[in-house]
């Protein structure tokens, strides 16, 4: 399918690995010029030179901390004209619900609200006054089903998605499309620290962690970060004009809903 975004300008945040890197990759691939950020310069170099190899599309490579405003006004100088937001960064630590207090609210508010916020806040009415616009936010599946360890993320994430509702719906008569990407597990480093973390309270291998984490999901696998950079490169795409305001799961089943 042709996505109709061929020559479009894409922003997409924590990208140098991950699943950031997946929806960079697939962007590339429908032939989106690139800026990519990330907070180390090596591995960000190493993803830029990949896909420009690769896929023969202009990329732009920021070393910066996205959810700091220095980093985002860095990230923001060197991109110019954006057509097209991802907006990402990494989650913050497991823990129980005694573990955290005001502080560690303020920074997962930080990384994973007010970023994403500010972001979409600047980008969006350039997106406005050339009549067409895309923002796809990275949450996550817990905004859906909340997981217990995972309580500052539940919170801020949930708190983006409630912004983007209203939001969504007030830019989308000028052309400008937002929508959220909720990720169950999928194949990344974020999987490997919190297997790691389930195998150490567990006193388990991290591979039995795995096996064990696969077994909840019907596909019975971790997902990974071509399927969902493909899910995300259609959302920006031409042919998602009429979904505003969503909140696109993908879990592999793993969340057991109706609705």
């Amino acid at each position: 399918m042709d996505l109709g975004i061929k020559g479009k300008r894409a922003l997409v945040c924590a990208s140098s690995q991950g699943l950031g890197k997946g929806c960079a990759m697939a962007l590339a691939e429908a032939g989106v010029d690139l800026v990519l950020n990330g907070r180390r310069a090596d591995i960000l170099d190493q993803t830029a030179d990949e896909i420009r190899s690769n896929y023969q599309v202009s990329v732009t490579a920021i070393a910066a901390d996205i959810t700091t405003p220095a980093g985002r006004d860095a990230v923001l100088e060197a991109a110019g004209q954006i057509d097209i937001l991802v907006t990402n960064a990494g989650g913050p630590p497991p823990g129980v619900w005694s573990d955290w207090d005001r502080d560690d609210f303020i920074k997962a508010l930080d990384a994973n609200m007010l970023t994403p916020i500010d972001l979409m806040k600047r980008c969006l009415p350039a997106m406005i006054d050339r009549g067409w616009g895309r923002v796809v936010n990275i949450t996550s599946g817990s905004v859906k089903a909340p997981i217990p360890q995972l309580g500052l993320s539940n919170s801020a994430r949930a708190g983006l998605t409630g912004y983007v509702a209203g939001t969504a719906r007030q830019v989308a008569p000028f052309g400008v499309v937002i929508n959220n990407l909720l990720p169950g597990i999928h194949d990344t480093n974020r999987a490997l620290s919190l297997d790691t973390g389930v195998a150490q309270a567990q006193d388990i291998s991290i591979e039995q962690a795995k096996e064990n984490r696969c077994a909840t999901i019907p596909v019975r696998r971790y997902g990974t970060i071509q399927e969902f950079g493909s899910t995300c490169a259609f959302m920006c795409s031409q042919h998602a004009g009429f979904m505003i305001g969503q909140n696109v799961l993908l879990d592999g089943g793993a969340m057991n809903s109706t609705l």
